[in-house]
């Protein structure tokens, strides 16, 4: 790790370090210590960045406008101006007594509008003004914090990913824990898309870190100890993450780390720069071969990784000059209108599992159609749609296509972000959502096919 992020308070506003502000925090508490300042003093000596978590709401302050449960009961005498002055006092507090802060991560910005958030942002810069801030003061800050998913490809803005170790923040007794191939395709998936992992363990009761979390840490810190120079320091690309590989490049190197073999032979768009060399960092060899039409890895069965594969290929300059590289998602996708036909928007953009990626039209399309090939006849019965920029969608159809027929699974007016539904269970190759209506160029982050009982 290279810094770390503490959640100093919540939505619930109890505070776990020597406030002056209330008396609502942790040295009224039998344990009576100032966690945050043990925490930042153990980052200064052990060489890490120490950042704070703060929540901008807080149900359990009198003058914020709402209360438990949820945020969702209005306060009697709410003041949002003294509240944000308190708010203002806290971070005064954070800043000086415990920075300096590598950031401050705020968080669920409940009651702000955009001129609140951005005073707020303005006045923690003139406290520290190298501080890094984050997207969720009712501001865009500094960096933007993707959740529980990894973040797309992005380069002209910095992201960091904020993911949980187990299946929720806080720690509960037997949680299901990601495996160490989980956590290391997320880094490595991370990186690849030029962004970072913020990484969530939850303390139990007794203030330790479950010692399976410890475990699996301790393995990702062994695998960074050989492998990190594939991550650190890095940016993603040039090859754009897939479920099969990430890359990340620096000064004249690619690292190219391959999750999934679908052959013996991994071909790759061709790159612009001369390859000049290159090694299997994970051990055994490899073959590269470069031509005009395509970059083509070979590795031998019995050198590729499980988890992941890692390959760092020279080149005759720098690999940042390289512009971002689309791999093909390998899903037999098409549409009838794709926005200014550019490849981040196809089809395919709709079925790669990826929330963050989607398909897209033209403005002025009022009706269009997306299709896809299963690659064999499969047996569904329930669909789940989100789609992206609000209700666009009047009215479609959900087909399927038997013979060069295509059936109506499904027909409905709106989808909405979380659209799903259930239909009598049909089996079939090729799929395709015909949207019939739509007030402007419909786009989709995802259509998912499920059994009926799933």
């Amino acid at each position: 790790m290279k810094y770390l992020v503490l959640t100093t308070k919540h939505h619930d506003g109890f505070c776990l370090w020597d406030t002056k502000q209330t008396d609502y925090n942790l040295m009224n508490s039998p344990f009576g210590r100032d966690v945050v300042k043990e925490l930042s003093e153990a980052c200064k000596r052990q060489g890490l960045r120490f950042g704070t978590y703060y929540s901008v709401c807080d149900w359990h302050h009198p003058a914020f406008p709402f209360g438990s449960p949820g945020g969702k009961t209005a306060k009697p005498n709410p003041d949002i101006e003294a509240y944000t002055q308190y708010l203002r006092n806290q971070v005064t507090e954070l800043i000086r007594n415990y920075g300096p802060l590598n950031t401050l991560w705020f968080d669920v910005a409940q009651g702000f509008d955009a001129a609140r958030g951005k005073a707020v942002v303005d006045y923690v810069r003139s406290l520290q003004p190298d501080i890094l801030v984050n997207n969720r003061c009712a501001n865009p800050g500094d960096y933007d914090t993707p959740e529980q998913k990894v973040g797309a490809f992005r380069m002209d803005r910095p992201w960091e990913t904020c993911m949980t170790i187990c299946r929720q923040w806080s720690w509960r007794p037997d949680d299901r824990m990601k495996s160490l191939k989980e956590c290391l395709q997320t880094l490595a998936c991370c990186a690849g898309g030029d962004g970072n992992l913020l990484f969530n363990v939850g303390p139990m009761p007794t203030g330790e870190i479950e010692p399976r979390q410890v475990e699996r840490l301790k393995e990702m810190g062994a695998w960074l100890a050989q492998y990190g120079e594939s991550i650190y320091g890095t940016r993603g690309g040039p090859y754009k993450p897939t479920k099969a590989i990430a890359s990340t490049r620096v000064g004249n190197s690619i690292y190219l780390h391959v999750f999934q073999w679908a052959s013996d032979t991994l071909t790759l768009p061709p790159l612009p720069r001369k390859v000049v060399g290159w090694s299997l960092l994970t051990g055994g060899t490899a073959q590269v071969t470069q031509t005009p039409e395509a970059l083509t890895i070979q590795v031998p069965e019995e050198n590729r990784q499980e988890t992941d594969t890692l390959l760092k290929i020279d080149l005759d300059g720098p690999a940042l000059e390289i512009p971002p590289i689309r791999l093909a998602s390998g899903l037999e996708a098409r549409a009838s209108n794709v926005f200014h036909g550019m490849d981040e928007y196809a089809a395919d953009q709709a079925f790669d599992g990826n929330r963050d990626t989607r398909w897209a039209t033209d403005g002025g399309t009022h009706s269009a159609w997306i299709e896809r090939d299963l690659g064999k006849p499969l047996t569904f019965g329930r669909v789940r749609i989100s789609e992206a920029c609000g209700d666009r969608v009047q009215k479609f159809e959900l087909q399927y296509q038997v013979g060069e027929e295509w059936k109506t699974a499904l027909s409905g007016t709106t989808l909405g972000e979380k659209f799903e539904a259930k239909f009598p269970p049909v089996t079939a190759q090729r799929i395709r959502l015909s949207i019939l209506e739509a007030t402007e160029g419909p786009t989709i982050w995802e259509i998912e096919l499920l059994p009926s009982a799933q």
